[in-house]
């Protein structure tokens, strides 16, 4: 018996009930903080993954333009908003699809379909100009030719009617209304993407890897709920230009200008607030 109670007094000493938890369970040895990615990189330039990298983002961003303008039109056709998906169903396709396409391209090219996205990585130096520069190219030659798709099918008349697709300020709001709206909006999103690609998180939380398309999708969802009474919900400034490109309104265009300038003065100030060992 006196042996037994040495061994139980022995093993409560060895495994403590009051284990760690959260950020003090992490030990230098489960995470290493990666290099910074170079400014210039042309070697990637000679690379085969670097090209298909783009291509992924082209084809994701095509696909993503395709299937969100011609659900956006599908609600405008209709007279009554209670025999389409509505603002809802718009929602959940941004959301639905942000998550689809992230969860296709996240082993490819990183999924950003988004240059809001690309920007934010390269600010934080996950990524060299080279590389930011040709996925933003990419990703907005594949929002033009995904609405220049609808259009297509639309037909020129039915298109313009239905307004292309195109972000605009909505009556009953200023146009410093809408570029409020796209600066939180846009914050966002990427403040989502920093949060789910964390690679702490990854080296503590074996799962995280695996969800993340989903939280990043949601905040999609979120953000188009409430922003589409107010501008039709930017935050991607690839989907922006590619509708307002095959659309060429003028109203479209003024409004898209503004966007664009939410969207830099958003980032102006996020790569202030950057931790210093991320400059």
């Amino acid at each position: 018996m006196e042996g037994k109670e040495e061994d139980v007094k022995l093993g409560a000493n060895k495994f403590s009930e009051r284990q760690p938890i959260g950020t003090s369970a992490q030990t230098d040895k489960d995470y290493k903080e990666p290099p910074a990615a170079p400014f210039f990189e042309p070697g990637e330039l000679k690379s085969w993954s670097f090209y298909r990298a783009g291509i992924a983002e082209f084809v994701a961003t095509f696909l993503f333009l395709y299937i969100t303008v011609l659900t956006v039109m599908g609600v405008s056709q209709s007279k009554t908003k209670c025999a389409t998906v509505g603002i809802q169903g718009i929602a959940w396709a941004f959301g639905g699809m942000i998550f689809a396409l992230v969860y296709c391209t996240a082993g490819i090219s990183g999924g950003h379909i988004n240059p809001a996205v690309t920007f934010g990585l390269f600010l934080a130096r996950k990524l060299s100009l080279t590389r930011a520069l040709f996925y933003m190219i990419m990703q907005c030659l594949g929002a033009i030719c995904g609405a220049g798709v609808v259009k297509g099918f639309q037909g020129d008349n039915r298109y313009e009617m239905l307004g292309g697709g195109a972000n605009v300020v909505n009556h009953g709001y200023t146009k410093g209304d809408g570029l409020g709206a796209e600066i939180i909006g846009t914050f966002v999103l990427v403040y989502t993407v920093f949060s789910a690609t964390d690679a702490k998180r990854n080296a503590r939380d074996s799962h995280v890897p695996i969800l993340a398309p989903l939280p990043i999708g949601f905040a999609v969802f979120l953000v188009h709920l409430a922003t589409i009474p107010i501008t039709g919900t930017g935050i991607n400034p690839a989907r922006s230009l590619g509708a307002a490109i095959i659309y060429n309104k003028d109203h479209a265009w003024d409004d898209h200008v503004m966007g664009v300038l939410g969207w830099t003065l958003h980032w102006s100030c996020t790569c202030c607030s950057l931790p210093p060992d991320n400059h």
